[in-house]
């Protein structure tokens, strides 16, 4: 290297300065000539020869990378991911029936913000006009797909009236795909129109039209009313009525029998619901007798079984309710000893429908095939109390039962609907028939 290097031939090849040079200079200018011979000739070991590993003990060579500002930052989302986001968002308020307000809650956004900073909350504009309505347009789609594929299908509809005194009707399409029961909402709209069998039928072919079913309805089941019951037969379809209906039809009937004890419960019902002191001493005690903390259920007009909970929750605080009435002088009138008696009869007989109700009213597996069955069951469970009962109005109870069902359920063998889907059903096609 010494000798080959160009920068030592360099070197040797340059004046010997004159003498009249001083000291200082030519220690410079040798100096200089020995700086750029050994900064060259590192420069070429350094091509040429390996890079040393470190020995032990020694300090690692620093890096030489430089810290960018983007390191710190975190990347915004793409436009695939914030739709995905969103769509996630408007199905959340679609299935929990969340408000469309929700996005503009402080702590909502906090909590977004708190999964994820980049992510950008749409407005309640967004949601309600652009999101909802482009997930409503490709489900449709989507189910449409589905309805237009099954071969048969059953419906049901129902009218009622909302707390603003809106009318509304809704239709449900019924279909069995990949051997499981599929149950859709084809519709809901608010229904001005009066409530005639003929404007019913018309919402129901217009309907049916949409999805293009009017020729796959094997049957439509509704409630007992009259003028749905017309429209059904005006389209020339099948109809087979609500058996839950038809059962709180006529235990509501029935219940009239006990109306004054019934009445009683009521009343003591809603002074515990109007009264917080009353509640909490109800509470007090029943921590005192070691029962479960247990409130009383008030009844719905117009479900019957709301009545039987309603009941049997009264049989269940039986003792802690007692006492409270008796400590706080309650202004109601206290339930005798018979009255009592009666409840209890009461409710091992109406028992039996709330589970039939229960049963019959699946959403995810056929329940016409049992229908026989539990109508059968239900007459001769009802039978077998009219030679238990003790008290005067449970009997009359029983008695308004069994020939209520006695006119219900007359021939319910010789409806061709039931009797198919029970025959169809391995259990219960060899039990539900019988020769009488």
């Amino acid at each position: 290297m010494r000798t080959s290097h160009s920068s030592v031939l360099l070197e040797e090849s340059r004046p010997e300065r004159e003498p009249s040079d001083s000291a200082s200079a030519s220690t410079a200018t040798t100096s200089s000539g020995a700086i750029i011979s050994t900064l060259t000739a590192s420069s070429a070991a350094t091509t040429s020869a390996p890079i040393p590993t470190s020995q032990p003990g020694s300090h690692p060579p620093a890096s030489t990378t430089q810290s960018s500002i983007k390191q710190f930052l975190q990347k915004s989302l793409t436009p695939a991911r914030q739709n995905a986001i969103d769509e996630e968002l408007a199905k959340m308020v679609a299935r929990d029936f969340q408000p469309f307000s929700i996005v503009e809650d402080v702590g909502f956004r906090s909590y977004s913000h708190a999964l994820n900073p980049m992510y950008a909350v749409p407005s309640r504009k967004t949601l309600s006009q652009k999101i909802i309505p482009g997930l409503y347009d490709a489900a449709r789609a989507s189910l449409q797909e589905r309805v237009k594929r099954a071969s048969a299908v059953c419906l049901t509809t129902d009218c009622w009236t909302s707390r603003a005194t809106t009318s509304f009707m809704s239709v449900t399409c019924h279909f069995i795909e990949n051997y499981s029961m599929v149950s859709s909402l084809l519709d809901c709209f608010e229904f001005s129109d009066r409530h005639t069998s003929e404007n019913l039928a018309e919402e129901l072919l217009r309907v049916a039209r949409e999805w293009g079913v009017e020729h796959k309805v094997v049957c439509c089941v509704t409630d007992n009313a009259a003028n749905i019951t017309r429209a059904i037969q005006l389209l020339k379809w099948t109809h087979h009525p609500c058996l839950a209906h038809t059962i709180n039809l006529f235990v509501r009937n029935a219940l009239r029998a006990m109306k004054p004890t019934v009445d009683k419960v009521k009343a003591i019902v809603e002074f515990f619901h109007r009264s917080t002191a009353a509640t909490q001493k109800l509470k007090s005690t029943q921590r005192q007798m070691s029962m479960v903390e247990l409130k009383l259920k008030q009844e719905c007009v117009t479900r019957w079984n709301s009545t039987f909970h309603m009941i049997q929750r009264m049989l269940e605080s039986k003792d802690a309710v007692i006492a409270t009435l008796a400590v706080i002088n309650a202004p109601v009138v206290p339930l005798s000893q018979e009255e009592w008696e009666a409840l209890q009869e009461a409710c091992s007989v109406l028992e039996p429908f709330d589970q039939v109700t229960v049963e019959i009213s699946a959403e995810r597996y056929v329940t016409a095939s049992k229908m026989m069955i539990l109508c059968r069951g239900l007459q001769r469970v009802t039978a077998e109390h009219q030679s238990r009962v003790t008290t005067e109005s449970v009997k009359e109870l029983v008695n308004s039962l069994c020939s209520s069902m006695d006119k219900k359920f007359h021939r319910m063998e010789y409806n061709t609907i039931l009797s198919e889907t029970t025959i169809l059903d391995p259990h219960f096609k060899k039990v539900a028939f019988n020769d009488n």
